[in-house]
């Protein structure tokens, strides 16, 4: 039996209650609400975008669509550079089962010590980790066959450079993220990388797709690329060039084949090269595209352009007599000399014997504003307008600087300096009728238009003189063609050794050809340098006429140009000695 409740005997129960403190009460819950309801619609209604991100930020993901890289191609279509599936490893690190032995096996089969698989495991707030990117097929499958709880794949793209060495220096290569890092690849990396989409999904916790949300973007792939490059010239003129490094014991080499027709640039290559798809430890020494990127002091091979120059003012003819004797010439108190005397020459002759004190005596007659001018149209000191990076201008100082011995030196190829890519292009004034021409790396039919540098009959002169500097009694005779005429200038520069030239016993040479064929209507030029030989030869006449002979030959061969002359070439062994 329960007992009721006498309010009247509890002296608690019995006081009355203030009025004040039941109102307050009802007003504090009052409030209450009305701050809860304005808290639901400034969450839901005047700031709901804020709080929708941060939901969404939670299963939400935008997925990148990659756009796939345009592919690179010779001028006859096949393959330089393309991009191939392949997988990569990556991990939600709070999901990775540590079972040591396993994470062993896994690290062992990305080629990667434990404690830096360790390390990228390390962070579990993570969701996403790389573990190793770009793997072969095959670790993908031992991977997967591991089952490893939190260890996933991904397929990406990865390039490939089918003629690997051979045209790693035009071609270059791409870092992991696919991005152009070196050559073509970077040149024109916005041209091939193309534009990447995207996709807005909604994702688990173990990072699959679970629904589409909103709408696509699609990726727009880049363009393929075709280059003026023939694989078939640049893998003989590289595997030449090869030899030649190797069997002189130089340095390096490289070597550069144009169409002295369009511009177009058939062949760039260098030794040593490296593997754009192998690039661990290269060097500086391997990656450089040395035939644009290094200069150096070009020697006998400006002679055309200064006697090409004497011709165009008529100071003098391809007969004139210049008096070389006794060998050599004194300039403001400096000697020029002659490798070894030769007496009287016609203006022919000195280009064919190279003779830089009949070269001097020409150039003294000229102001030297006019060699700085016909220089600097021929493309000397003005970086190649060439797609490529890396790229360089050489060295023109201002005529107004000039000191007469400063004149007679530039006016046989000293006191200057240029690229091999510049010497083979400035040789367009000679090929093309006396234009320089522009030249391009992409595949263009068309006849290039140039500057007019020299008249058409002044590089048909020019051009004789080259021939005979190629052919007997000349200092590149070796640069002869089998069933193709040439004509050509050989080089042969000392280099710096510090302030100097170094001496007798420790200088160190630069041998070139430049040249071109066939001699009446020419297809083609060919530049070769050979840095630093040191074998028993070092005249350019010597160690790069026999790469542009052969190069030439076969360049010749693979445009389909018909043999111009029937006589075999005299076998010679030994050019005439070149002046420095």
């Amino acid at each position: 039996m329960s007992r009721s409740v006498q309010y009247s005997t509890s002296p608690l129960l019995a006081s009355r209650t203030p009025v004040w403190r039941s109102k307050f009460i009802v007003a504090a819950i009052a409030l209450g609400f009305i701050g809860l309801s304005c808290r639901a619609a400034y969450v839901q209604v005047f700031n709901n975008k804020f709080f929708q991100h941060q939901g969404e930020v939670r299963f939400a993901r935008t997925l990148e669509l990659p756009a796939g890289r345009g592919r690179i191609l010779d001028r006859n279509g096949l393959i330089l550079a393309s991009s191939v599936p392949t997988p990569s490893v990556w991990a939600i690190p709070e999901d990775v089962e540590r079972d040591p032995t396993r994470l062993a096996q896994l690290a062992k089969l990305l080629d990667l010590p434990v404690a830096e698989l360790n390390k990228k495991l390390a962070d579990e707030d993570k969701t996403f980790v790389w573990l190793k990117r770009q793997i072969d097929d095959a670790t993908a499958s031992q991977v997967q066959t591991l089952g490893i709880k939190g260890v996933y794949l991904r397929k990406e793209y990865r390039r490939h450079y089918p003629e690997g060495e051979a045209l790693a220096h035009v071609v270059g290569f791409t870092n992991v993220e696919d991005k152009g890092q070196e050559g073509v690849e970077l040149a024109f990396n916005d041209e091939l990388e193309g534009q990447v989409g995207s996709r807005r999904v909604i994702k688990d916790r173990l990072g699959r797709v679970v629904e589409d949300v909103g709408e696509t973007a699609l990726p727009v792939d880049g363009s393929d690329l075709q280059l003026s490059i023939d694989s078939k010239v640049q893998f003989f003129a590289y595997q030449k060039l090869k030899s030649a490094v190797l069997d002189n014991k130089a340095k390096a080499g490289s070597v550069v084949v144009l169409n002295a027709v369009t511009g177009e640039v058939l062949a760039v290559a260098n030794y040593p090269s490296y593997t754009p798809d192998k690039r661990r430890n290269l060097t500086g020494e391997q990656l450089r595209n040395r035939a644009l990127t290094d200069t150096f002091e070009p020697g006998s091979v400006m002679k055309p352009f200064t006697i090409g120059l004497a011709l165009e003012t008529g100071r003098v003819t391809p007969s004139t007599i210049i008096q070389t004797a006794p060998g050599s010439v004194n300039i403001t108190g400096s000697t020029i000399h002659d490798a070894h005397p030769h007496g009287a020459l016609t203006v022919e002759q000195v280009i064919q014997v190279s003779s830089n004190v009949g070269t001097t005596k020409i150039a003294m007659q000229m102001q030297p504003r006019e060699m700085w001018e016909t220089f600097s149209q021929a493309g000397f000191g003005q970086k190649p307008q060439i797609a490529f990076p890396g790229a360089v201008s050489g060295r023109l100082r201002p005529y107004k600087t000039w000191r007469p011995i400063e004149q007679a030196t530039m006016s046989y190829g000293y006191g200057l300096s240029a690229s091999l890519f510049q010497m083979a292009r400035s040789y367009t004034v000679f090929s093309h009728d006396g234009q320089i021409i522009p030249v391009t790396l992409l595949k263009s039919d068309a006849p290039a238009n140039g500057v007019q540098v020299f008249s058409a009959q002044t590089a048909a002169k020019v051009r004789k003189m080259l021939q005979m500097a190629a052919g007997p009694g000349g200092t590149g005779p070796k640069a002869q063609t089998m069933g193709y005429s040439v004509g050509g200038k050989s080089g042969t520069a000392y280099k710096q050794v510090g302030k100097g030239y170094g001496s007798d016993g420790n200088r160190k040479y630069r041998g070139w050809f430049v040249g071109m064929a066939p001699i009446d209507k020419p297809q083609i030029i060919v530049a070769v340098m050979i840095d630093e030989p040191s074998a028993n030869l070092h005249f350019g006449g010597d160690v790069a006429a026999p790469v542009f002979s052969e190069t030439v030959q076969q360049t010749l061969r693979i445009m389909g140009m018909q043999p111009d002359i029937s006589v075999k070439p005299q076998i010679v062994t030994q050019a005439v000695e070149e002046s420095f």
